[in-house]
This record gives structure tokens, C-alpha cells and sequence, in this order.
């Protein structure tokens, strides 16, 4: 009887400092005490965690890894961070996940004018923001789609609601607020690093901008649409020519302040239906046309229209 009254004195006594880990629990080397109650990765490591064999302490960490990414909250993250250490690296990155990306962009019929030369633009943009500002793995995918969405917006018909809704759909977790953020940042870096452009180039820049779109827009107006107005498609193709050549010249009279706050792609829908009001048969290029083409409504290309009678005067004053 009092053998185990001693023993039970001497197992109050003790500290349970010498533990180690055994099945899963801590166990007392000292008195034998299993804490039952307390299973080994979630208890902060010994001291004498680090002082094993390096196979032993590899072993440790991937017995915790594993226990760890059971939980459902964990698992996922842990998930995401592999997929987007996989998704970005340095200046050294093959961009394969990026052109998984475009391609998939481009199968949601967005992005579809992006070819080598404006790829090659892109990635630069976005390594040269990447070395000036490393950002967590998230921020960077939201960066990525800026410089995506900077790149094309100009050139596309597509809106932003529709590409953000897209690059939601991909998996990539993005708002308005965080892409216009996301540009902002990527402006003042090019500021920062190019410097302040004066406004003659700004003026060059915007006007550059109108004449890729409206050859685009005009190039997009099949000639099955407009056959019945010409002989063939030789003659068709001249024509659309002579439209751009004309196009440049109006955009040289037009003075800054008159497109500096305007949206461009309406204007430059406006401005192939006000061209095509110079020419003889002013029944080719319809609002109707221009509208399947530009996705303006006839509404808004008609104002836009309007607003280039304003600026250049009627229309059948100029003659290709």
C-alpha cells in the first residue's frame, strides 16, 4: 500500500520533460505518462526534433506535411501555392502557364489578336514589373491579366466585364477594382522607367491606336456582306485601302483635345461609317455593317458620327 502511494507520489513529481514522440502521442521517458490527449503534430516540436538523422527529420516533415494537408482548408491552400509556384517564376520562367492562359483566353474568343510580336510584348512587361515589384504569387496572376487586358483593350470588342468573367471562369480570382488597380501599377512603373510622355506622343499614340483598330474593324466587314456593290473582291480590297490611307489623313487634322476623351472604339466605328459616307455609293458601309462589326449599337455610332461632322465638316467634301 504504500509502495503505491510512493509511486504515485513520484509520478506527480515528475515534469514530463523527457518526452518523445511514439505511435503518434508523446510519452514520458522518464515516468512512462502517454498524453493521450494530445496527438504529436499538433504539439510544438522538441527541442530535440532537430538533432535527429537528416533521413529521420526528412521522414518527420513529411509525416507532419501529410497530416497537415488533411484538413480541408489547409489542403487547398497548400494546393494553390504549388499550382501558383508552378504558374510564376523569375526571369527565367519558359512561360508555359502564361501561354496556357492566352490559349485558353483565346478559346473564349478573347485575346484572339494576340500573336508573337504582342505575346513578346507582354511577357517583357510583365518580367520587367515582376523585377522592379515582387508581390505575393496572387497579386502577380492579377498583374498578369492587366498587362493581357492593357495589351488588347484597345484592339477587341470584347468588355472588360466579359474578360473578367472568363478569367474567373479559368480558375483566377479577379474583380473591376483589382485589374484597374493592377493597371495602375503596371502605368507607374512604365512611367517610372520610361518617364512622363509629353502630349504630342501621347497625341501620336492614341491616333496609332485608332488607325490598328479601324483596320481592323473594316478588315472584319466580309465581302460577302458588300458584294453586290462591287465586280470582285480585287476591287473590294482597294478600296478598304484607299479608306485607310484616307483615314490617316482625317486623323491629322483632328487636333488632341477633340479625341483626348473619347472612347475609342466608338469613335473609330464612327469614323468608318463617316468615311464611308465620302465615297459615291454611300450605301456599302451601312450603320447596320458597322454595327455587326464595331458591336456599337447604330445609336452610338450615329452620335460618333455626328460628333466627326462637328470636328471635319460633311462628309462628301472629302473624295478617295
Amino acid at each position: 500500500m504504500n509502495d503505491n502511494k510512493n509511486t504515485s507520489a513520484e509520478d506527480n513529481e515528475c515534469e514530463h520533460k523527457n518526452l518523445r514522440q511514439e505511435g503518434g502521442f508523446f510519452v514520458c521517458q522518464d515516468c512512462g505518462l502517454i498524453e493521450k490527449d494530445q496527438i504529436a503534430f499538433e504539439r510544438t516540436p522538441v527541442p530535440e526534433f532537430y538533432s535527429d538523422s537528416r533521413l529521420e527529420y526528412e521522414r518527420k516533415i513529411r509525416i507532419s506535411d501529410s497530416k497537415a494537408i488533411q484538413d480541408p482548408e489547409t489542403r487547398k491552400r497548400y494546393e494553390q501555392i504549388n499550382i501558383l509556384n508552378k504558374w510564376f517564376q523569375d526571369s527565367q520562367s519558359n512561360f508555359t502557364e502564361q501561354k496556357k492562359t492566352i490559349s485558353m483566353l483565346k478559346s473564349y474568343g478573347i485575346g484572339l489578336n494576340i500573336d508573337n510580336t504582342k505575346y513578346s510584348q507582354i511577357k517583357d512587361k510583365y518580367l520587367r514589373y515582376n523585377k522592379y515589384h515582387r508581390q505575393t504569387y496572387e497579386n502577380m496572376v492579377i498583374i498578369f491579366l492587366a498587362i493581357i487586358w492593357m495589351e488588347i483593350k484597345e484592339t477587341t470588342n470584347v468588355r472588360v466585364e466579359d474578360f473578367i468573367k472568363t478569367s474567373k471562369e479559368l480558375g483566377h480570382k479577379i474583380n473591376k477594382k483589382m485589374l484597374n488597380n493592377a493597371m495602375l501599377k503596371v502605368k507607374r512603373t512604365d512611367k517610372r522607367l520610361k518617364g512622363f510622355k509629353n502630349a504630342p506622343n501621347l497625341e501620336q499614340e492614341i491616333k496609332n491606336k485608332i488607325k490598328i483598330l479601324f483596320q481592323k474593324d473594316l478588315n472584319n466587314i466580309q465581302y460577302e456582306k458588300v458584294k453586290q456593290h462591287f465586280q470582285n473582291e480585287q476591287e473590294y480590297t482597294k478600296l478598304k485601302v484607299e479608306m485607310q490611307l484616307l483615314a490617316d489623313k482625317l486623323l491629322q487634322i483632328i487636333a488632341y483635345d477633340m479625341i483626348l476623351n473619347l472612347n475609342y472604339k466608338a469613335f473609330t466605328a464612327g469614323l468608318i461609317y463617316y468615311i464611308g459616307q465620302t465615297l459615291e455609293n454611300r450605301k456599302i458601309f451601312t450603320q447596320s455593317i458597322v454595327e455587326h462589326t464595331s458591336r456599337f449599337s447604330s445609336t452610338t455610332i450615329r452620335k460618333k458620327y455626328h460628333v466627326l461632322v462637328d470636328i471635319l465638316g460633311d462628309p462628301q467634301g472629302f473624295k478617295i
